[in-house]
């Protein structure tokens, strides 16, 4: 910082790095689509030769996937979009236009859309069985720290974290399938070429 800035100088810059900050966000975002969706083989390569927390790419990954360029509104934060992207894109332009609108903050957005989500009337349905984990002391509250890092709601960021693994376990699934059934087809084809190659005798 230079001496002797005064107070406005001093804000001014403030807001031009927070809108750095935001922009990278995207930037980082669509850096990992492209990578992914030109340099599957390689891309991991390159986050960690430019030093990147893949978990942190990703979900800017996600973000970037659920809003394309159009779609982007320039008077919102990345995090405006982060809070939205799980939802369908109906109610994600919805949810832009009120917060574009009224000029919400981040948090702001957060509780309106709780405020509205419990206003919802419930259908009465029978309730699905719960599920407790038991987990070691902190582990909970470490997670916390890592959603609140990224400014994204907790049970947000637990389910968006879930469901990216399991969406990588099954890829990986498939691809084990594939390369067995690979596998399995170049077997038949060596056997079929070794009955065709196999020596008959002849009598003279």
């Amino acid at each position: 910082m230079p001496t002797g800035m005064v107070y406005d100088e001093w804000e001014r810059a403030g807001r031009q790095l927070a809108d750095v900050l935001d922009s990278s966000s995207w930037w980082l975002g669509d850096w990992l689509v492209y990578g992914k969706d030109h340099y599957t083989d390689r891309y991991q390569r390159g986050i960690r030769a430019a030093g990147l927390s893949y978990q942190t790419l990703r979900n800017y990954a996600w973000v970037s996937r659920r809003f394309d360029l159009p779609r982007r509104r320039p008077t919102l934060s990345f995090q405006h979009h982060a809070e939205l992207a799980s939802m369908p894109i109906e109610e994600q332009d919805l949810w832009l236009d009120r917060a574009e609108q009224r000029r919400w903050s981040t948090k702001q957005l957060r509780g309106a859309i709780r405020a509205a989500r419990q206003s919802e009337p419930r259908p009465c349905a029978p309730a699905e069985p719960s599920h407790h984990l038991n987990l070691p002391g902190g582990r909970v509250q470490w997670w916390h720290k890592a959603a609140e890092q990224l400014g994204v709601d907790f049970e947000q960021w637990v389910m968006n974290t879930l469901d990216s693994a399991a969406a990588n376990a099954l890829e990986e699934l498939v691809k084990r399938e594939d390369r067995k059934e690979v596998s399995s087809l170049k077997s038949a084809r060596s056997e079929g070429l070794a009955e065709r190659t196999r020596p008959v005798a002849i009598s003279a």
